[in-house]
């Protein structure tokens, strides 16, 4: 494979995406004290009840989805599976050169937010998820990290991509 910088682009988002949800995961395990079993584990509150940091480890994929299922199926839906899909979309956007750089920045936040969960699964079992909001009924989030973040943006992006598209055609 030829070095571009449209391929630097990709692979610097991917690495920057990564980097600051092991660097923000890093410092959760290290001074919040995380939910258990018995103990409820440490809220704090950043704007008000609005938006709180907690430490929950989440054996699971989004909202916890997935963590009763049994080990060999827990292995082929939560690590193999989303290595090959990230994989194949990797491999298409760097063949595909009719991407704009929105959906090349887009698909580059999911594969890096993949790549970052995918990576706490096989380290530590569970991916470390503290970002909770709560806007009083009105909006309410369940606990996530800023891998999550980076494939819903990325999700939202290509949405909005897409619509632009198909109103311009």
């Amino acid at each position: 494979m030829k070095i571009t910088k449209r391929s630097i682009y990709i692979f610097l988002v991917i690495f920057l995406t990564i980097a600051a949800d092991q660097i923000s995961k890093v410092i959760v395990r290290a001074t919040i004290v995380g939910r258990t079993d018995t103990q409820p584990g440490e809220r704090i509150p950043i704007i008000g009840d609005y938006f709180t940091l907690m430490n929950v480890e989440n054996t699971g994929a989004f909202l916890g989805m997935g963590s009763d299922l049994n080990p060999t199926l827990r292995i082929i839906l939560l690590l193999i599976l989303p290595i090959v899909v990230l994989g194949l979309v990797l491999r298409h956007i760097l063949k595909d050169k009719t991407l704009d750089n929105w959906s090349l920045f887009a698909f580059a936040s999911i594969i890096g937010g993949g790549i970052a969960n995918v990576y706490d699964r096989i380290v530590y079992g569970s991916v470390t998820d503290f970002l909770f909001i709560d806007l009083g009924g009105v909006f309410k989030t369940g606990i996530f990290n800023l891998a999550d973040m980076s494939v819903s943006a990325g999700m939202i992006i290509l949405l909005l991509m897409s619509f632009k598209k198909q109103k311009s055609a």
